[in-house]
């Protein structure tokens, strides 16, 4: 089976978003073929588990994994970063063998 993990990080701003916009499931994450290195992850606010989508719960928060994307994210943590100004989520994927120098793809 696979495993998706949260932070405690990502967790609160996933709950913070969810508040803000005042409903919501939790977070939907895929990934597509993009960019210089093959895929990019996707990421949008889910208000319901699709067909295609695979419930992972952690911290109290629910992430929804695209079925395709499964054995590409298989392993990934989900956490939520502040570096200087930027705040954004990273994406701890023992799958990806590669990163292009901007760190919007990703191989696997």
């Amino acid at each position: 089976m696979a495993n998706i993990r949260i932070s405690p990080a990502a967790a609160d701003q996933i709950q913070h978003v969810l508040a803000e916009r005042g409903n919501g499931l939790g977070l939907r994450v895929a990934v597509k073929p993009s960019g210089c290195s093959g895929y990019s992850y996707v990421l949008d606010i889910a208000d319901e588990i699709g067909d295609n989508d695979v419930p992972f719960e952690d911290h109290g928060v629910k992430v929804l994994v695209d079925k395709e994307a499964l054995t590409i994210l298989d392993g990934t943590e989900v956490d939520y970063v502040s570096e200087g100004l930027n705040r954004y989520f990273r994406f701890n994927n023992p799958n990806a063998t590669d990163q292009c120098g901007c760190g919007e793809s990703f191989n696997v």
